[in-house]
This record gives C-alpha cells, sequence and structure tokens, in this order.
C-alpha cells in the first residue's frame, strides 16, 4: 500500500516536538476575584435596582466565591451602593458624556476603581487602574476598557 503524501491533519502532532501545549493562565488572586463577584453584584444593581441586602448572599453562593477575598467583596459591593451618589460626582467630573449613558459594566467598573483609590489606600493606584482595565476588558463591550483606561 502506498504511504498518503497528505499532511497530517492540524490536530494531529507531527512528532513528539510538535505536540500543543495546554494554554496556561496565571492564577487570579483573592482580591480580583473579589472585585469579578463586586462587579457583578453591582451590575444586578445598577440594572435591576437590587439592594446589597439581596445581591450579597446571592453572589456568596456562586461558583467560585469561595476563593474570593470576602472582605475585600463586602467593602467593594456596599461601599460602592452606600457612596454611590459621591462615587457617580467623582466620576462626573471626569467623563465626557452623561452617567446614564454608560454601559452598566463601565459604571460598575469605574464605581470599583473610584472607590478603591478612596478608601482602599492599602491598594497602590496603578494596581487599581490595571484591574479595572483588565475588569472591562474581560465584563465590557470591545473598546470599554480603553474608556475605563481613558478616564
Amino acid at each position: 500500500m502506498a504511504q498518503s503524501t497528505m499532511p497530517p491533519a492540524a490536530s494531529e502532532p507531527k512528532d513528539a516536538g510538535d505536540s500543543p501545549k495546554a494554554l496556561k493562565y496565571p492564577k487570579k488572586s483573592a482580591r480580583t476575584r473579589a472585585r469579578e463577584f463586586a462587579l457583578q453584584g453591582l451590575y444586578q444593581h445598577l440594572v435591576g435596582k437590587n439592594p446589597a441586602d439581596e445581591i450579597d448572599p446571592f453572589t456568596r453562593d456562586l461558583m467560585g466565591f469561595n476563593k474570593a477575598d470576602a472582605a475585600h467583596f463586602d467593602a467593594l459591593l456596599h461601599g460602592c451602593i452606600e457612596q454611590a451618589a459621591a462615587l457617580d460626582a467623582h466620576i462626573a467630573q471626569k467623563v465626557d458624556r452623561p452617567l446614564a449613558d454608560l454601559s452598566p459594566i463601565e459604571h460598575a467598573v469605574l464605581w470599583i476603581g473610584t472607590y478603591e483609590m478612596l478608601h482602599c489606600l492599602d491598594v497602590p493606584w496603578r494596581a487599581v487602574i490595571n484591574e479595572c482595565i483588565e475588569l472591562a476588558k474581560e465584563f465590557g463591550g470591545t473598546d470599554g476598557h480603553k474608556y475605563v483606561n481613558a478616564v
């Protein structure tokens, strides 16, 4: 029987040296996870007007919450909702549109960043900015992270 001259299929490794490697993503820190869960909760608040005392237990039951920094989640969720008017006043000075025109994700990310800048002084400002950009990249619209970075 003649050997095939067709190249091997893309899914088949040519030899041991060419086998595809599994992608490895860096593990997320507990604070990063807390920000992600806080973002989900703040989204629920902005879109559904749900109060923090309803959002909190629901969010804690989500898969993966046990890997989050619960204290930081509490500070972000409850702090942002309690201080929404003050945070919006800070944000309104920096944005080029009415806050009502922001997507709920961008709005929540900006709440988180502003809250951390004002109240979480143990978190370096560069880390706050980077984390907010990453949240906007992962959960926001196509260019939402660029807008968050510009603000």
